[in-house]
């Protein structure tokens, strides 16, 4: 899932339900995240990232298999600060609602300390670009200012590739995921961070909530994530739920049921497919990007392989709209492009105008049809509800920004 010099996936209902009553607002355990743009090693290939993660995530078989595939440069990743340890050493790890395991590793080494507890079982996850082998040991793992969790499952890197200047991940995916990866326990899942925080007492309500602002600058603290709560000021209006899609393979991961029209056009009908903060852009199935490629007038850019727009087409650019249970959520045409001022980490024009839009690489109608990425979760607060099977969204101070 995650690449070379990485730096920084019920029967439906008619109505999603509204204003839930589990609700909790200004949880104490509220985190930075910080994105971070790698460049040291040239351009960096977005487009090639998230296909190797999205063939990892179609086909859950490769997370064991120890499989990737090479990618140059893509360095681009949400990290967040955990400590692990008494006394902790702090790593800083990916946030990934596409896979489950929390590991550390691949930069910073393994620290035991006294609370340190080797199980003897061997650890194996990969994510498409990249992948970790190892222990599993538990350990205390520390969030924020004293927030600690005993006994967390913690896999230790003896073998990594594809996270170059990171330390690991911080999964939040649904546990399931963690079946397979004990090389010698393959039905067993492991308790994840959001489960072990709620079966300790120590949050309430089993569900993490995500926040980002849209940002222009090659390093930047621009989100906020929360672990059995929300957070007031993050979010304008209700927070909506709709139920995770029965549709396999999106069903494994936080998988919803959506279509997608370019204004008053449907260019994707109603389908499953995954959100997923470890995928940049916003990928749609092939039927559904030629259209969306035709009604922009958008041409491949060789250089980056996003669209490219005209001055003049940005101008007629219509909002892209979300159709999610009983709401729609309009991704404004600044919302559809790249940051101009992050052109050339891309390798692209610093006066092109990109969209963030690409082609998932498969037709519609495969159980995997979209996957909202990071270009959709910084205009659109998301909630991801583990004991409700459910994922919410809600409008933001930043779903009509300008500054791309």
């Amino acid at each position: 899932m995650f690449p070379a010099a990485s730096l920084l996936t019920i029967i439906p209902l008619a109505l999603s339900i509204t204003a839930s009553p589990v609700e909790v607002v200004n949880s104490p355990i509220t985190l930075p995240i910080a994105r971070r743009l790698n460049v040291s090693n040239g351009a960096i290939n977005l487009l090639q990232q998230d296909r190797h993660r999205m063939a990892t995530l179609k086909d859950p078989t490769l997370r064991r298999s120890g499989h990737s595939t090479s990618v140059t440069n893509a360095g681009n990743g949400y990290l967040i600060a955990v400590g692990v340890g008494s006394p902790p050493t702090t790593y800083n790890l990916i946030i990934d609602t596409g896979s489950s395991n929390t590991w550390v590793g691949a930069t910073t080494g393994y620290v035991a300390t006294t609370t340190s507890v080797n199980t003897g079982q061997s650890v194996l996850v990969s994510y498409g670009s990249g992948y970790f082998a190892g222990t599993e040991y538990t350990d205390t793992l520390t969030l924020g200012e004293g927030i600690t969790i005993p006994n967390q499952s913690i896999g230790v890197a003896a073998d990594s590739s594809g996270f170059s200047g990171v330390d690991g991940i911080l999964g939040i995916g649904p546990v399931d995921l963690t079946a397979g990866t004990l090389v010698d326990e393959p039905s067993t899942t492991i308790p994840t961070v959001t489960d072990n925080l709620h079966s300790q007492g120590t949050i309430h309500h089993e569900f993490v909530s995500i926040s980002f602002e849209p940002t222009t600058s090659m390093e930047v603290t621009n989100g906020k994530l929360t672990f059995g709560g929300t957070i007031a000021d993050g979010h304008v209006g209700p927070i909506i739920y709709t139920p995770i899609t029965q549709t396999n393979p999106s069903s494994t991961y936080w998988g919803i049921d959506q279509s997608i029209s370019y204004g008053s056009t449907t260019i994707l009908s109603s389908t499953a497919g995954i959100v997923d903060t470890g995928i940049t852009l916003i990928n749609i199935a092939t039927d559904a990007f030629d259209q969306y490629q035709s009604l922009t007038g958008g041409i491949l850019d060789a250089a980056t392989g996003l669209l490219s727009i005209s001055s003049t087409q940005y101008g007629a650019l219509q909002n892209l709209n979300f159709n999610i249970g009983s709401e729609t959520y309009a991704l404004t045409p600044n919302g559809q492009l790249w940051p101009r001022v992050l052109n050339t980490a891309l390798g692209g024009s610093s006066n092109a105008l990109y969209l963030v839009v690409t082609d998932i690489g498969t037709p519609s109608g495969q159980g995997f049809d979209f996957v909202n990425g990071y270009a959709f979760l910084e205009r659109f607060y998301t909630v991801y509800d583990v004991s409700h099977s459910r994922v919410g969204f809600a409008k933001t101070p930043y779903t009509d920004a300008t500054t791309n």
